[in-house]
């Protein structure tokens, strides 16, 4: 066997190397200087080695396969379609519909989509078991893959009241449609609800499993893919673990039901992070949002345009972000390696903490009722809350920067005339079975003292 270079010095151990930073600290203290705790309660070191990755699990990340998703919201039908085979013209390789109602001619809309080529993902603001197996018989004449994003407990998570009158109704409708359709998948998981209301990421996993798993003991045959749709945000390493560590506990919960197919991550770039001031820097964000979502295992990445809090939508907008994706993976090579954070001592560290972590918060949750329960009864809410509140705390008092927000604002920028949309929380009084989990950027604060002084 040929000598390398490698043979001629000896292997340093992690005790070695920690002598070293010391004695390079003159005296300061290793632990303060250097140790940064996350809020997950994770301790950050200032290297990572072979010892720190005492187990691996099998995991299988194919950043060759990730599809550039289009959102469209489908109001003027054939808008929508002019907009659909636009983008696939333009480079994107899957679409998602948002439809408003059952009004909807969906046969129309789909007649012209080159079915047989993309990935099409249909997110309903109803729940209608005729509208869907409509799908289905286009899916099944078409040969082709469409995921309808059904998710009743997500409806009631976010809107505080569920799509029909009774909790019952709903996964009746379900599990009936489980049973009479067959080439469509039906079940879905709002998994980024939870991180833009400021959830951190072990909740994030953790609350997305114990979501899931309600659908698994309810529904009597899932025989589709669960797509969960989830948010990424900025730091980066930690959420390239996050998709990681949450396909481990998924498939390792799944075989308990005997459910051997993989989930579908159909990721989006976070809006918590976003601003209306200095908005350009929100491509930056979202391009390494998009890198995180690629090297954690995303199967389809619909990214979010960096003006989308402030204008509707429209072509420059969408055309930017797809174009982030499409340099991405033409020209940056992001999808020439399969599972590319295997190996890293640092992300599969972190994959295992937020794996072990995770796991202990979903038996948590399972042994005190399971994550409907603990959402009927506010659980849910309060623990976010909590964690919203200290990320909060964290952004006004600067430790947690923005920059062009609360870091080097350039106080000459003027957005008033640019609002096409209400970018703050909307206040809706209404009756509601549960209160609901509410998403809130952590700059609304100082946006709205900035847009009341211009």
């Amino acid at each position: 066997m040929a000598k390398t270079l490698f043979d001629d010095f000896s292997p340093v151990s992690a005790k070695q190397w920690k002598q070293k930073i010391q004695f390079e600290l003159k005296g300061a203290d290793y632990n303060e200087t250097l140790i940064w705790n996350s809020p997950e309660d994770i301790k950050i070191k200032p290297f990572y080695d072979k010892e720190d990755i005492a187990k691996t699990h099998p995991i299988s990340t194919k950043a060759s396969e990730f599809k550039i998703c289009q959102n469209i919201f489908v109001f003027d039908i054939e808008k929508s379609i002019v907009k659909a085979l636009d983008a696939l013209n333009r480079g994107t390789e899957s679409l998602r519909f948002t439809i408003p109602d059952e009004s909807v001619n969906i046969v129309k809309l789909l007649e012209k989509i080159p079915l047989e080529k993309i990935t099409v993902y249909f997110h309903f603001n109803f729940l209608s078991i005729d509208f869907v197996k409509k799908i289905d018989t286009i899916a099944k004449e078409k040969n082709a893959i469409i995921y309808c994003l059904l998710d009743p407990i997500g409806q009631l998570a976010k809107d505080g009241n569920w799509f029909q009158t009774q909790e019952k109704n709903n996964f009746e409708t379900l599990e009936k449609l489980t049973k009479e359709t067959s080439s469509i998948s039906l079940i879905s998981v709002n998994g980024g609800l939870y991180q833009n209301a400021g959830a951190n990421i072990v909740q994030q996993i953790a609350y997305s499993l114990a979501h899931a798993n309600e659908y698994f003991n309810r529904i009597s045959s899932i025989n589709q893919p669960i797509v969960f749709q989830i948010s990424v945000g900025g730091n980066y390493f930690f959420e390239i673990a996050k998709l990681r560590a949450f396909r481990i506990l998924f498939n390792s919960i799944a075989k308990e039901y005997n459910h051997n197919l993989d989930c579908h991550l159909l990721i989006t770039p976070t809006k918590r992070n976003k601003t209306i001031y200095d908005y350009n820097v929100n491509m930056l964000r979202t391009t390494t949002e998009c890198m995180s979502a690629i090297l954690g295992g995303a199967d389809a990445i619909a990214n979010l345009p960096y003006d989308a809090l402030y204008h509707k939508d429209n072509e420059f907008g969408d055309r930017i972000a797809r174009n982030q994706l499409l340099i991405l993976k033409e020209e940056s090579y992001f999808d020439k390696v399969d599972n590319p954070a295997d190996g890293s001592y640092y992300i599969e560290n972190l994959t295992n903490q937020l794996a072990d972590k995770a796991l202990l918060l979903f038996k948590d949750i399972e042994a005190n009722g399971g994550f409907l329960k603990q959402l009927n009864e506010g659980i849910i809410k309060r623990k976010i809350q909590e964690s919203a509140d200290s990320e909060q705390a964290l952004f006004d008092s600067g430790k947690e920067t923005l920059l062009g927000t609360n870091k080097y604002p350039n106080k000459n920028d003027k957005m008033k005339q640019d609002l096409e949309l209400f970018p703050f929380v909307k206040i809706k009084p209404r009756k509601t079975l549960i209160t609901p989990i509410i998403e809130k950027r952590l700059a609304e604060k100082i946006e709205q003292e900035r847009l009341s002084a211009e």
